[in-house]
């Protein structure tokens, strides 16, 4: 990947890959059906002044509109993170091979388990709180099991991209209230999740349940690449 690259990174949330991604590529498109995550992400950019992001809404099915409007092998990367675990991976990567130029390719980006499932008092009360705003088990590991890589490496492979590996980084990290949040409603689904008008008291209430920030999460990232040769 080069300094002049374009980069789609599809699903973006609140801009955790596109942000720090702006600074080392030509331009990158941050693309997600949540408007209120592409706010929070685009107010992130305007924090660094990052001139270089394009925020779009949309989701993986829009993908074919975005091809339409790029032209083919405009990518020197697609990033996706947690978020493929909504999407249609197999016709994702698909669709996504005839935009990536030569040597491009693809990162899917795992960053640990969700913030519920993790070994620690404030991630199981965290769950608690959830289980009980939604009424259901929380369970899902949010793509980031090994069966679900395999599955995701064997999609590319079959896409027609190349030298799929994965490369795997443990680190820990203190998390402030917002980004907890706005982990939490990145991973909830678009027809769940709280709308802006009852997003404050959503937030408020998983406020008071917690215990008071930080809250430290030990971290392993998984990373999935795979070139286009």
């Amino acid at each position: 990947m080069s300094a002049e690259d374009a980069v789609l990174d599809l699903g973006c949330g609140t801009g955790q890959l596109a942000v720090p991604l702006a600074s080392r590529v030509g331009s990158v498109i941050g693309m997600d059906p949540e408007p209120d995550m592409l706010r929070l992400a685009r107010q992130a950019a305007a924090g660094q002044g990052l001139r270089n992001v394009t925020w779009v809404l949309g989701a993986d099915s829009d993908l074919p509109a975005l091809a339409g409007l790029m032209g083919r092998r405009s990518l020197g990367m697609a990033v996706i993170g947690q978020a493929l675990h909504w999407m249609r991976h197999e016709e994702l990567f698909q669709a996504l091979f005839p935009l990536c130029r030569r040597g491009g390719g693809v990162a899917v980006v795992a960053n640990g388990a969700p913030l519920w499932l993790q070994d620690s008092d404030w991630s199981r009360v965290l769950r608690s709180c959830l289980e009980d705003c939604f009424g259901t088990r929380l369970e899902a590991t949010c793509g980031t099991a090994a069966d679900d890589r395999r599955r995701y490496a064997q999609a590319l492979a079959d896409a027609g991209f190349a030298d799929v590996r994965e490369d795997v980084l443990d680190y820990s990290v203190e998390l402030a209230f917002d980004e907890v949040f706005g982990s939490v409603c990145s991973a909830i689904p678009a027809d769940r999740l709280p709308g802006p008008q009852e997003r404050p008291a959503f937030a408020e209430r998983i406020r008071r349940a917690l215990p008071s920030a930080p809250y430290r999460e030990d971290v392993r990232v998984t990373m999935l690449t795979a070139r286009l040769t």
